[in-house]
């Protein structure tokens, strides 16, 4: 039976209303490609789009590279085979999620550098000017940036191999292959969609990435951007950079989706359990000593770098401009996370109601800001609301000198939020919708409840688990959060992770440990429940 039209009014206002949201400052930003400035572009020809086009290649390619080894090879052992520490490194590995890339970028060049307590050691005990290797350089960022995303692709490669049990090593051993040979010629093939997949993410980040490569001095698209505006005040220039960042974004989806082509990756009939493959003796403790070795420099390592530091610095840290700081970070995200669960809700709903293709497409629209970076989504809810401004200034009898009205509110900066982190929100409460059966909506409806009856008393005591999931993410991932806050923040409206920024540009790693203990001691949170259900699962 075919919806009334006018009960499809609103569910439609809502999803139309969820892509202008998402779709203006998109528009802005491509437009900027439009906009051809012959000063602007001859400066960035000349000074820095080759250099930041190398460094953009140089670190995709490493990064993606360094994330599929990692991810993929512990999968595979974790997974498909018995070692010891094994249960315990199927759900830790998971843990560097927590630590933001930018913590974990200082802490590695706090002990690392040059100057390090590391070097300094060897150096004086054993008269060496410089044991370990510069890390301030391309290899060293894609290091870093590696071990931070590398779970992205852990994750989905392992529950790949995971579903396909023995029958790529038994389909092997059939034709006379060994483990190795069956794992390149036959389980890597049909794992690739999901491995590839997370290197996308991984990407994704990369791209997006503004702390970490402030803390390395690494010139990409995201600090250019940056510079422009604040530095070199000019936006017009910021707009040029942030068009064609958002135009490597979307080069590199399409990429991925033209590379697999018609291929179809699927398996038929029933999932089939296995049993894991214990390891000869020599090969366990190798595997074991190689998980070790991910999770220590991923998450152990920099975890008691931070303890240390804080430790060192506990008497000036603890002050009231960091409680201030903590205070403005937990407020902003906690308003944002629930921004995001009430219209991840809202969008979730409108497309059950209306199940027409128009929905499906507004749905994924709306929830394309988590493939934004933030800088680029800073420059594109800034330039609107900058024209807002002005003709409000013009057309209103404002007080004389009145320059903003919206700009530089924390209205923006939650707008801002809102846009980049919906998708996340929108995952978990549709994963909760899709456990509620539409008859159970009808038969409510039935007995004369309709409208916000219905929404409050069928759907929000069901979707209580899904609702508290979609706030606890979007608040971890706005408490990591730097450029967006960086960039449209009030004026001394610092948060935590700004707090870390200012530190680490000043190389300041010991005062900025306080801070970033307490964003990675709260992304904890999340990723251990995550990590243990999954396991579990």
């Amino acid at each position: 039976m075919n919806t009334p039209t006018s009960k499809l009014l609103l569910p439609r206002l809502w999803l139309a209303a969820s892509i202008v949201l998402i779709l203006i400052p998109l528009a802005v930003i491509v437009a900027a490609l439009g906009e051809f400035d012959a000063e602007i572009w001859t400066f960035l020809l000349d000074y820095q789009l080759p250099e930041l086009l190398k460094n953009t290649l140089l670190l995709v390619v490493g990064v993606g590279a360094g994330t599929a080894v990692l991810g993929t090879t512990a999968a595979w052992l974790t997974a498909m085979y018995d070692f010891p520490l094994r249960r315990f490194f199927f759900w830790a590995l998971m843990l560097p999620l927590a630590v933001p890339a930018y913590v974990l970028a200082f802490t590695q060049i706090g002990l690392f550098d040059y100057g390090g307590p590391l070097n300094n050691w060897v150096r004086a005990h054993y008269g060496i000017g410089q044991f370990f290797p510069e890390i301030r350089n391309g290899f060293g960022l894609a290091a870093v940036m590696s071990l931070t995303f590398y779970p992205y692709v852990y994750l989905l490669a392992r529950n790949a191999f995971s579903s396909m049990g023995q029958r790529a090593l038994e389909a092997g051993a059939s034709l006379g292959l060994s483990p190795a040979r069956a794992f390149f010629r036959l389980a890597l093939p049909m794992a690739r969609p999901w491995i590839a997949g997370g290197v996308i993410l991984a990407l994704m980040e990369v791209l997006a990435d503004f702390g970490t490569v402030s803390v390395f001095g690494y010139d990409t698209f995201t600090t250019a951007i940056y510079q422009a505006w604040f530095d070199f005040y000019s936006l017009e220039t910021a707009k040029q950079l942030a068009a064609l960042l958002i135009t490597l974004v979307f080069v590199l989806l399409a990429l991925e989706q033209l590379s697999r082509g018609n291929r179809r990756f699927s398996q038929s009939g029933k999932a089939q359990q296995h049993r894991r493959k214990p390891l000869s003796d020599g090969l366990k403790w190798l595997a074991t000593a190689y998980c070790t070795l991910i999770l220590f420099f991923a998450f152990l390592l920099p975890l008691v770098q931070l303890g240390f530091w804080a430790y060192e610095t506990r008497n000036d840290g603890f002050n009231t401009v960091l409680w201030l700081n903590a205070w403005h970070s937990f407020a902003a995200s906690l308003a944002a996370a629930l921004l995001v669960a009430a219209a991840a809700l809202l969008l979730a709903l409108a497309k059950r109601a209306d199940k027409s293709r128009f929905a499906a497409v507004a749905a994924r629209i709306a929830t394309l800001g988590y493939g934004i970076p933030g800088t680029v989504l800073a420059v594109g809810v800034f330039v609107p609301v900058a024209w807002l401004d002005n003709v409000l200034i013009a057309h209103l009898n404002l007080p004389e000198g009145t320059t903003a009205v919206f700009k530089g509110t924390l209205l923006v900066m939650l707008i801002a939020y809102l846009i980049r982190f919906l998708a996340v929100g929108y995952a978990a409460v549709e994963a909760g919708l899709e456990r509620i059966s539409p008859a159970q909506a009808e038969a409510a409806r039935s007995l004369g409840c309709t409208g916000g009856g219905l929404l409050r008393r069928i759907y929000l005591p069901l979707l209580k688990g899904a609702l508290g999931t979609a706030v606890l993410m979007a608040f971890v991932d706005m408490m990591k959060e730097m450029p967006i806050t960086l960039m449209t923040r009030p004026h001394d409206w610092d948060t935590l992770a700004v707090r870390v920024y200012m530190f680490t540009i000043e190389g300041q790693y010991a005062n900025a440990a306080l801070p970033a203990l307490l964003i990675v001691l709260t992304g904890l949170v999340p990723v251990i429940l995550f990590s243990r259900t999954e396991k579990h699962s």
